[in-house]
Parts: C-alpha cells; structure tokens; sequence
C-alpha cells in the first residue's frame, strides 16, 4: 500500500473540516424531513450550478500544461454532456418532485447559489494547480459522501423510484473516480510549499463556499427566509 504524502492528508483535512454532508439541508434530507415540493426547489437551484461545470471544467482545460490531466477533464466534461447529459437526468428528479423542465431551466439563483457558481467562475481562471484544488478536489470530491446520504432516504422515504434517482446513482460511482483522479493531479502539480499552501487554501475556499450554498438552501427552503 502507497504512503499517503502529508500535502494529501492536508488536502483531506481541508474537504472533511467542512464536508456539506453534515450540512443542516442534508441532515433535513436524510431524516424524510423535506416535502417533494422542497426536493425540487434543491433540484432548481442545483441546476443552476452543475449545468455550468462543464464549461468551467473546459475553461481549466485551455489552460491545462499536462496532458494527463486535459484527458480527465475532457473525460470529465464528455460523461456530464454527451448521451444521456447527467442534467437531463437532475430534471427527470425534478420533474418527479412536481416541477418541469423550465421551471428548473429558468429559476432564478438565490443569493448563495449565485455565491458558488460566481466562485466557480472566478476559480475556472485561476492557475491550473489552484484551479484544479478548487473545482475537482474541494467541490467534485465530495460529492459521493453527500450523495451516498441522500440517495438511500430518496427511495425508502420519499418513495422515488431507482429511475427517477439515477442522477444521485450515477454520481457517486463516476465521482468517487473523480475525485481520486482530482487529489493525483493536484498533488503532481503542487511541488512547492507555496503551490501546496495555495492548493489547500482553494479547497477550504471550496467547502465553505458548498457550505455556504447549501445553508442558503436550508434558509430559503426549509426556514422560509425571505431571500
């Protein structure tokens, strides 16, 4: 078995520290606690970010100096945008909870999503090593132990069917494969103490910014703030 490097484990450490798998919209979720009404507001918003990682993810491949690392991202963006585009199964959830394909298409980001995906903009531009930390390991990296909490409840509380949830099924087998790829390439990009400082300083950036936007969706949804 390898030795896991200290910049690896400093990389984990910054995921877990803030890890949106315990925010409070995912204990809701876990518990039953959210209505269909509720789910598909999730899905709305949720559109509004990952129909855009694609681009971001293509914006960091223009940049990229490694070809290893342009094969993943390419990898990355053809899985969520050819054949059966992984949106298209997020609408086929949101039309399950009640909603159609242009409320999910149209509705209007809340001030947190609007946060995270002008983040993501902002970090698409960044230096590769950093850009890389950011979107693959602290945002793509977690999405597995998110939806491996998510996903149970979906068919033994809400009663959706394992078709109507292949959105959530699909990503945590293509995503745990992601994010491992994610923490190699960063790992092989950050030599120096400085890019390994920089790297784990985008990832922290990264959780708390998923945090952040997952706590608007628990005040906006759940508290019925007015947002």
């Amino acid at each position: 078995m390898s030795q896991v490097s200290p910049f690896r484990t400093q990389l984990e450490n910054a995921v877990n520290a803030r890890h949106s798998r315990m925010n409070p919209f995912t204990e809701k979720w876990v518990g039953g606690d959210l209505t269909r009404t509720q789910l598909a507001q999730w899905a709305c918003q949720h559109y509004q970010y990952v129909s855009q990682f694609p681009r971001w993810c293509a914006t960091v491949y223009g940049e990229c100096p490694d070809a290893d690392a342009r094969d993943f991202l390419l990898e990355n963006i053809v899985e969520e945008e050819a054949g059966t585009k992984h949106v298209d199964l997020l609408i086929r959830f949101a039309e399950a909870c009640g909603v159609t394909r242009a409320d999910v298409e149209t509705a209007r980001q809340i001030p947190s999503t609007r946060g995270l995906t002008a983040w993501c903009f902002e970090m698409s531009n960044k230096p590769f090593h950093i850009a890389a930390a950011g979107l693959l390991v602290g945002l793509e990296s977690q999405v597995p132990g998110i939806y491996k909490r998510n996903l149970p409840p979906l068919k033994t509380r809400y009663g959706f069917t394992d078709h109507e949830v292949e959105f959530f099924a699909i990503h945590i087998e293509a995503d745990e494969i992601h994010g491992e790829r994610g923490y190699q390439i960063v790992e092989r990009h950050c030599p120096t103490a400085e890019r390994q400082a920089e790297a784990v300083d985008a990832v922290r950036q990264a959780t708390e910014m998923r945090w952040q936007y997952m706590t608007g969706l628990h005040r906006a949804y759940v508290l019925k703030e007015d947002m």
